[in-house]
């Protein structure tokens, strides 16, 4: 089993038309969120289309698929599977249609009450045609809207059962809603181009498409856009306090977003920073993995005063290892992606920086290329502390008999992975790297400690 990335959401209302387009550069952007699949639904004359496949954006959109598309309202969304397999029909934004109308939602994120919430609808005569808990949130919104006045009360009434990670984006008709879990689970921003109103998972995606960014919806809010006009409904913010996923800092969001408040390249070389400090080695070069391990690299090189450098060069044509199914195919995706630079590791003490280490294969392979390319010594260090539990919303961290500190000390995972030496970023230091980030964390896959009921 791999640690599986979740999924990216972005959505845009746009009286000047062409919607679908925005999309797809907004989309773009969140590749890095998911590589499994994508799809964009659009509203022309409130008429719903839509297309969706297996693939990357830029293969599964061709500019006159975007063109017939248009739309004034877009959703859109790329995929990897959290719940649900590998399978066409799983793709997003799914599309119903039901006696109010028609829906089109994008989800981010993992419930972890699905079985009892599908139970519940098979047995009042629900059919599924998916095996993801999103077609679960579309029909319970579908089932709220037939006995309330409004799509956004629909989706506040239906997202009170929902117990977990949820970042939506919902269009019908005339309306396009964002909602957020109470929790904050996952990131959800806003941001304006014009008269357009512009939503997604990050803030990079508004900047691809000259949106401004606005603001972060809060936990358990949810964002209304009607003809141009902005409501915000609180409802469901009694009481809620912010748990986002730290791992979004480490591992998942581009450098150049901004969550919480807080740039996640500072948060990234600060945690490098730290790990210099608990984890020192004399060496001669820091080099990171790419791409979320650079900016960590730089934090270390920075804080030891050994000089950064670029000791590992990625393939731009291969998308992150962990998407590869099967154990064997991900080892050699390793070669394919990475190649080490020799002139910047032969015959020097090395230190290697990365994310984390999750399986210890990757680490293994890594650290075997830097040796065949002449490192005299090379020292792994991880920006994100042991793995010890499963996440239950919304990233497939595997169960504890596959996470590699689960079952092995440090000094062992050293030595399986073939380092000369091995560090952990801790707990105390995973805590302060986000200093300006106005929000709380869920740090579960690190302690095993969730803040709600799994």
């Amino acid at each position: 089993m791999s640690i599986h990335e979740e999924c990216g959401v972005f959505g845009v209302y746009d009286p000047a038309g062409d919607c679908a387009r925005t999309a797809y550069y907004g989309l773009y952007a969140l590749q890095h969120r998911g590589q499994e699949a994508c799809g964009i639904a659009a509203i022309n004359d409130r008429e719903l289309s839509f297309h969706k496949d297996l693939g990357l954006v830029g293969d599964v959109f061709s500019s006159s698929i975007l063109d017939e598309l248009g739309g004034t309202m877009a959703v859109g969304h790329v995929r990897y599977a959290t719940t649900g397999g590998v399978r066409r029909e799983n793709a997003q934004p799914l599309t119903l249609k039901y006696v109010k109308g028609t829906l089109a939602l994008a989800h981010n994120g993992n419930l972890v009450n699905t079985p009892k919430l599908r139970t519940d609808f098979e047995y009042r005569g629900g059919i599924f045609q998916t095996t993801t808990d999103s077609e679960i949130i579309a029909y319970a919104i579908a089932q709220e809207r037939l006995h309330c006045p409004s799509a956004e009360e629909a989706v506040a009434r239906a997202t009170r059962h929902l117990h977990g990670a949820f970042s939506l984006i919902v269009m019908s008709a005339r309306k396009l809603i964002a909602a957020r879990d109470p929790w904050g689970f996952r990131p959800l921003c806003m941001g304006r181009r014009g008269d357009a109103v512009v939503f997604a998972s990050e803030s990079c995606a508004l900047g691809a498409v000259g949106a401004k960014f606005e603001r972060e919806l809060d936990p358990g809010e949810i964002v209304v856009v009607e003809e141009g006009e902005v409501r915000s409904l609180r409802d469901n913010c009694k009481g809620a306090s912010s748990h986002m996923c730290i791992f979004e800092y480490i591992y998942f969001a581009r450098p150049d977003s901004v969550l919480c408040g807080q740039s996640v390249h500072d948060a990234r070389r600060l945690a490098g920073r730290f790990l210099a400090k608990e984890h020192p080695v004399e060496a001669d070069v820091v080099i990171g993995v790419p791409d979320s391990g650079l900016d960590a690299a730089m934090g270390y090189a920075e804080e030891s005063g050994i000089p950064y450098g670029v000791g590992l060069v990625k393939n731009r044509y291969i998308g992150r290892t962990f998407i590869t199914p099967g154990q064997q195919s991900r080892e050699q995706a390793v070669r394919i992606k990475l190649g080490p630079l020799k002139s910047c590791v032969e015959g020097r003490r090395v230190v290697m920086v990365d994310d984390s280490i999750v399986r210890g294969t990757t680490s293994r392979q890594i650290v075997n290329l830097l040796r065949e390319a002449g490192a005299k010594e090379v020292h792994m260090r991880s920006s994100a502390p042991p793995f010890i539990a499963p996440c239950y919303f919304g990233t497939d961290i595997p169960d504890k008999e596959n996470l590699i500190a689960c079952n092995y000390s440090p000094e062992e995972i050293r030595a399986m992975i073939g380092a000369d030496s091995l560090g952990f970023l801790s707990l105390d230091a995973l805590h302060q790297i986000a200093p300006d980030a106005a929000c709380g964390f869920c740090d579960g896959c690190f302690t095993g400690k969730y803040p709600i009921d799994v």
